[in-house]
């Protein structure tokens, strides 16, 4: 799809907005011990088995709620092809820019819970790199009628790679935070979570596919997976709070084959903290912050 001039990338963006914006749909699914066992696992825990009852810790209800659509409905890049409840942004490239999360009330597993998504916003911005359009979807996880969950979720379409465009230099991260992780991840741990959330995009498993197709240097790193191991991380050093809000912004992209780091600072009282992921050669990946009570 061609697109120039403004009046044309008005026409564009207003089709995309009238096509995406205020879309609902809603999913209900008894929450099973199994995935949050696996993760558990995945991510090195010595927890006691996940059963009917046990709370979900933050973030895991991204283990719930998947997209499920026909292996002939993939688009190239192993997502979901353009349309359905997402709108139809023309442009090949999707990822998860960030989100923004309150923690109401537990959600025990082996309930029975709802989950409600929206279209909340569309729009179009012009980046170094091209034209860029992001999409905010919103998300309410009910248990009944309590609301656990209250979850914003940007996700960011880009153009295909220009080979000769520069790259832009990330910022550098905080130095060494109050606690921190040293993560070694391998293509088994993005495999582990790419399949515990359903996630086919081939950016995650297909090395080939991100040199030749995408211009990566290797296998990256989910972006909710690094958001995980930022709460997996502030959980290990405060392991009886709880978790009131998480935010968290991807900033650049972590590769499969370099070490990279995961801090936490207290910032306000001990309750608010700031987290970030450190790349190995020092440049901020993830920034972010959650609250605890």
């Amino acid at each position: 799809m061609v697109i120039s001039g403004i009046g044309a990338r008005r026409a564009w963006i207003l089709h995309i907005w009238k096509n995406g914006s205020g879309r609902l749909k809603s999913r209900v699914e008894r929450i099973a011990p199994f995935p949050s066992n696996a993760l558990a696992a995945t991510l090195d825990r010595d927890d006691p088995d996940y059963a009917e009852g046990t709370p979900l810790p933050p973030l895991w209800h991204w283990l719930h709620f998947l997209q499920l659509f026909k292996l002939s409905e993939a688009g190239y890049d192993g997502h979901a092809a353009l349309g359905g409840f997402l709108p139809p942004v023309p442009l090949p490239r999707r990822m998860w820019a960030g989100s923004r999360l309150k923690f109401h009330a537990p959600l025990p597993i082996g309930s029975e819970l709802k989950k409600v998504s929206t279209i909340k916003s569309v729009a179009a911005k012009e980046g170094r790199s091209g034209k860029l359009v992001f999409v905010t979807v919103g998300h309410q996880v009910f248990d009944g009628a309590t609301l656990g969950v209250d979850e914003e979720h940007d996700i960011v379409y880009r153009e295909e790679p220009n080979p000769n465009a520069q790259a832009p230099v990330p910022p550098q991260a905080p130095g060494i935070g109050d606690f921190s992780r040293t993560i070694t991840p391998d293509p088994v741990l993005l495999f582990r979570y790419s399949a515990l959330t359903f996630n086919g995009h081939r950016i995650h498993y297909d090395q080939p596919f991100c040199v030749t197709s995408e211009g990566y240097q290797g296998l990256v790193v989910h972006g909710p997976l690094l958001a995980t191991l930022l709460l997996d991380l502030l959980r290990r050093e405060k392991p009886q709070a709880t978790v009131r809000s998480f935010e968290f912004r991807a900033v650049s992209t972590v590769f499969d084959n370099e070490v990279f780091s995961v801090h936490g600072a207290a910032i306000k009282d001990a309750k608010t903290f700031h987290l970030w992921v450190c790349r190995q050669d020092g440049a901020l990946a993830m920034d972010a912050k959650a609250t605890i009570a």
